[in-house]
């Protein structure tokens, strides 16, 4: 039996770059398996100018001085420029890990027997857990994401 915990939307933008969104959730039965679904996109910055002028405020800002018109000169070489929202995991006592991948959509799981790379596995104690969204680039005008959670009986 599948046991909806969350199902929120959302849409964030540049300016929530190197931020973070955190969603609670009570889990009122304990076991079973924990499900997180997380979608976001675009992926990818497709205005080739709006890339461009990133790319190069980035090089002026993280680049000697004397070597900024030569990596200016291979600006295209950082394309495309991506959006990156990666998931956290706390149970009501633990860190339970964090899904650091760079795809756009996730399908990730928690039991007491198995679990998705970098989460932990071990029992799903009932109580207050908290899913955490890390904004660590957000380079188009705006991007949306879905974050599904739900409880399965094993």
């Amino acid at each position: 039996m599948k046991r909806t915990l969350l199902d929120v939307q959302g849409q964030v933008t540049a300016v929530c770059s190197r931020s973070h969104i955190s969603y609670k959730f009570h889990l009122g039965e304990p076991g079973g398996k924990l499900w997180i679904r997380f979608v976001y996109g675009p992926k990818n910055l497709d205005d080739m100018e709006l890339a461009k002028s990133l790319i190069y405020d980035s090089i002026e800002k993280y680049t000697e001085p004397s070597r900024i018109p030569l990596v200016q000169a291979k600006w295209e070489s950082y394309l495309p420029l991506k959006n990156l929202i990666t998931v956290s995991v706390d149970d009501p006592d633990n860190h339970r890990g964090a899904g650091h991948r760079h795809d756009p959509e996730q399908l990730l799981f928690l039991s007491a027997e198995d679990a998705s790379p970098g989460l932990v596995k071990g029992e799903i104690p009932a109580g207050m857990w908290e899913v955490t969204l890390s904004l660590h680039a957000i380079v188009t005008d705006i991007c949306n994401y879905s974050l599904e959670i739900w409880q399965e009986e094993e």
